[in-house]
């Protein structure tokens, strides 16, 4: 099969596509492109499952970290007041974890913005495919129109007119059924006419679909922002309740940057096995939906010498019949007008839309050539095999470092909770910052400074 024009497969698309997939029972798959077959969506959901599997391991380990964390922790010396060693290790473990996710969402934004573009691409060259199609339907009933104009109205006066000489009436009837040739040619050349599918609903789906996709990744993206910026704040400041509220909000992210990575992968996965050889499941795709034959499919989506032009032949003939309309307007002109002048007037309207029917004719032999349309088809393929599985890609490793990174930090959180200063009344006169864990961890107080009450309360 003839490949688009600056479509090749990818080497993503070639890596994914060797990837081994099994359905439920874990029985082998084909990585055809098959999404109607139970055993392929089996796999793409048993590549979601995975996912999950993913989630519920962190979630268990999470949990079990902070059950051992808060059960199993040995029991502090009395009137200890120091933090326990090793803070400042756990702070910097915190913050890195966080640092990580920061970085995972400039990734993500990069490849939310490649997804978005694949997909923009994508519609744009729907669009401009639905123009041609319209195109080509406009200009045939346009012909149609005004040739069955000129049957009905200036053919039929040069026949009242020539009525005295048959040889002349003969000739006007010869460029009669000429004309009506032409028309019922030309009718068969608007072969996208009510067919059921429509490119540009089929655009539109496609943009209805990405603006929910785009939004939702972008808030995803703005809620582990949030997370990063409230938790660092929450350290610094040693809130509490900031890293209460953060730590909810880190199970959620959490939650979603596993499920997204399912979906995403899952995505990738079927996208490759889609853009590895397009073209087979596209043909029979299109066929089943619009009723048009092989020839005319194959030779749009294929454009090779291999397959002619389905069309040749209705053009050729439709291009000879406006030559022999055109000559035998030129011999009545010069024996009709002389004896018949009231002749000359309908004999130019005829020239006239004779003129305008052989420019459109030559417009849309253009827009029938394949070279148009399979453009387009090679457009659409790079945009959704090219940028937005690359993008895919990058909101997978955004989902990654995003899971990796909240589950590091949510088992740093109780450790730096158990460093900070206890909220005591107090402590706002006391003017001194030596209990600060972050910045003190291993450092013991001065003597001669626990001698001293950190404040007193004055008399009334």
């Amino acid at each position: 099969m003839g490949a688009p024009p600056g479509y090749r497969p990818s080497a993503w698309v070639h890596l994914l596509h060797q990837l081994p997939r099994a359905d439920f029972q874990l029985r082998p798959v084909p990585s055809g492109f098959a999404p109607q077959e139970q055993e392929y969506q089996q796999a793409l959901l048993l590549v979601v499952a995975l996912a999950g599997l993913g989630l519920g391991l962190s979630l268990i380990f999470i949990a079990v970290y902070l059950i051992r964390f808060c059960c199993c922790r040995p029991p502090e010396p009395p009137g200890a007041k120091s933090p326990p060693p090793g803070g400042g290790c756990v702070t910097w473990s915190c913050i890195a974890a966080l640092l990580v996710g920061c970085a995972g969402i400039g990734i993500g934004f990069y490849g939310n913005s490649e997804t978005s573009d694949g997909v923009s691409q994508l519609s744009s060259a729907l669009l401009h495919a639905n123009h041609t199609l319209t195109a080509i339907d406009h200009l045939v009933l346009e012909m149609v129109e005004r040739l069955g104009e000129a049957v009905r109205t200036e053919l039929t006066t040069l026949e009242e007119v020539l009525a005295q000489r048959t040889e002349l009436v003969a000739a006007t009837r010869g460029a009669r059924r000429q004309a009506e040739a032409v028309a019922q040619q030309l009718q068969g050349l608007a072969f996208w006419r009510g067919v059921p599918l429509s490119p540009l609903q089929v655009a539109e789906d496609v943009s209805f679909v990405e603006e929910y996709r785009w939004l939702a990744y972008v808030l995803l993206l703005l809620l582990e922002l949030l997370v990063c910026l409230f938790t660092l704040l929450g350290l610094a400041k040693q809130s509490k309740w900031l890293v209460i509220v953060m730590t909810v909000m880190s199970l959620l992210v959490l939650v979603l940057s596993w499920g997204s990575m399912g979906l995403e992968a899952a995505t990738a996965v079927g996208l490759s096995d889609f853009c590895s050889s397009p073209d087979t499941y596209i043909l029979n795709l299109t066929r089943e939906e619009t009723g048009l034959g092989s020839d005319i499919l194959s030779y749009y989506f294929l454009c090779n010498q291999a397959v002619s032009n389905p069309f040749q032949q209705r053009l050729t003939l439709s291009q000879r019949a406006l030559a022999n309309i055109h000559s035998q307007l030129q011999g009545l002109e010069r024996e009709a007008v002389p004896q018949f002048p009231s002749a000359q007037k309908p004999l130019l309207s005829l020239e006239e839309t004779l003129n305008v029917t052989e420019g459109n004719f030559h417009q849309l032999v253009a827009l029938l050539h394949c070279r148009g349309l399979h453009k387009d088809y090679g457009a659409a393929l790079r945009g959704l095999c090219e940028d937005a599985l690359e993008g895919l890609l990058f909101l997978l490793l955004f989902s990654l470092l995003s899971a990796g990174a909240l589950a590091t930090a949510l088992c740093s959180l109780p450790r730096a909770w158990a460093l900070f200063p206890p909220r005591n009344p107090s402590a706002s006169c006391s003017g001194s910052h030596l209990s600060e864990p972050f910045l003190h961890a291993r450092l013991e107080p001065v003597p001669h400074l626990r001698s001293f009450p950190s404040c007193r309360r004055r008399p009334h």
